[in-house]
């Protein structure tokens, strides 16, 4: 027999938003998801290839409910210290690299050397089972000829500064790439091929989750290019010649090696944001999901969170307070040029979604909120996000702390450690990108 829950007006605010983000990154594990996707073993080999933030993980729940009878072996890369714990007793039968991510190195394009190399020579009979997550773009690197691993560095780096959403960014990486844009699955034929894949963007397209390495590409060279001129971002001149030519294109939707190919989504950030508000529910309190697909400039799209969270404290809503809002998605952050005398700060999306949130709400006596990334990771800091309460702006004042300042620098992270409240988890080894949830009193 189990307790119920406890009523949510007897759980601290703060708390009771933690226990919804860990809730929505439970249901995202890999363990708790991936044996439903799972094919019986075939006739021949089989392999098992990935990369993303939730490599490590995946490849322990396949290690952990693949037959221990039959015939297994691999590699997944993820990114450094996001390789789980070993369970005990689990013995390992697929490799685990680490590599650099948001920005690749040298042990992601050594990784990616190695897994072309572990699915070379397979059969029809042999099976590829593909593990793929958010962050697998950066941590599968297999630059274009003529593009140096520092030249993908730079227009990685000037990628995210630059304010591009993530479908431009990775048409971009799809074709400056020899492993991405579907040619990874192309290179395995004619072994069967099942991708197992956790959503890390807006909409769960399978083809823009790490650049889509084994799903066909839609996007062309041109696109590419017109992506890169957008933001200024330069090419070395035989780089961009090729892409004028149309020589980098990537495999697309009609080519007869995706044949028999599948995709299995074994995790999406909408079933996180469901598990929160039945968690949510269970404790008496009303939750709605808004949105998985929630994109804009993240500053901006607290405000608008804001406005929300006002309309309902207000009784100007559909929805009545008490309850509570929340929503997923993938932001951008553009970074400013610093004032003068002013130095770059540090922070990432869920940082700056609570910034301009923190403005907006002006201290609110009935609103709080948690931003934060479900990998546990917030740009490329150590925490995974912050929280706001109705003090926040009197506590910020207290210490000498102005919005608009930390806005101008981009340093939510120095803003939200000075107050004590950056959410820090470590690394959740799953993956379906920004969660927010807005409590109203």
């Amino acid at each position: 027999m189990t307790s119920a829950p406890t009523p949510f007006r007897d759980i601290a605010p703060a708390d009771l938003l933690r226990r919804l983000f860990d809730a929505a990154v439970q249901r995202a594990l890999p363990l708790h998801t991936l044996g439903a996707h799972l094919p019986p073993p075939p006739r021949g080999r089989t392999v098992v290839i990935g990369a993303g933030k939730a490599g490590g993980a995946m490849a322990q729940a396949v290690e952990a409910l693949w037959p221990a009878d039959a015939p297994l072996s691999g590699l997944v890369v993820t990114r450094y210290h996001h390789t789980p714990p070993r369970p005990a007793g689990l013995p390992q039968r697929i490799e685990v690299l680490e590599a650099s991510h948001p920005v690749p190195d040298e042990a992601g394009m050594a990784a990616a050397a190695r897994i072309l190399a572990a699915v070379q020579g397979l059969t029809e009979d042999d099976l590829v089972l593909c593990l793929i997550s958010g962050g697998g773009s950066a941590l599968l690197t297999l630059p274009c000829e003529g593009l140096t691993l520092q030249d993908k560095q730079r227009i990685n780096r000037e990628l995210l500064e630059c304010g591009a959403h993530i479908g431009e960014m990775n048409t971009v990486r799809k074709h400056l790439s020899r492993i991405k844009g579907g040619r990874l699955a192309t290179l395995c034929a004619p072994a069967r091929m099942i991708t197992l894949t956790i959503s890390d963007v807006p909409g769960d397209d399978p083809s823009v989750i790490a650049s889509g390495p084994t799903v066909p590409d839609a996007t062309t060279c041109a696109g590419a290019l017109a992506i890169l001129d957008r933001y200024g971002i330069a090419l070395p001149p035989a780089v961009r010649a090729q892409l004028e030519a149309g020589a980098l294109e990537s495999p697309k939707p009609d080519d007869p090696r995706f044949a028999g190919q599948e995709v299995r989504m074994i995790a999406t950030p909408q079933q996180s944001l469901e598990a929160a508000a039945e968690l949510a529910r269970s404790m008496g309190l009303q939750a709605h999901v808004l949105s998985d697909e929630v994109e804009g400039e993240s500053r901006e799209v607290g405000k608008v969170h804001a406005a929300l969270a006002r309309s309902v404290a207000m009784g100007r809503s559909a929805f009545q307070a008490p309850c509570v809002l929340l929503t997923g998605g993938e932001t951008t952050v553009t970074v400013r040029p610093l004032p003068p005398g002013q130095t770059r700060g540090k922070g990432g999306r869920a940082g700056e979604f609570c910034l301009g949130l923190v403005q907006s709400l002006a201290g609110h006596p009935r609103i709080w909120a948690l931003a934060a990334d479900t990998d546990g990771i917030d740009g490329m800091e150590e925490n995974a996000g912050a929280r706001v309460d109705p003090t926040t702006l009197e506590r910020a004042a207290a210490r000498g702390l102005k919005v608009t300042d930390h806005l101008a620098r981009n340093d939510a992270h120095g803003f939200f450690q000075a107050l004590d409240d950056l959410v820090v988890t470590g690394p959740t080894h799953t993956n379906v990108n920004d969660f927010r949830a807005i409590l109203i009193v």
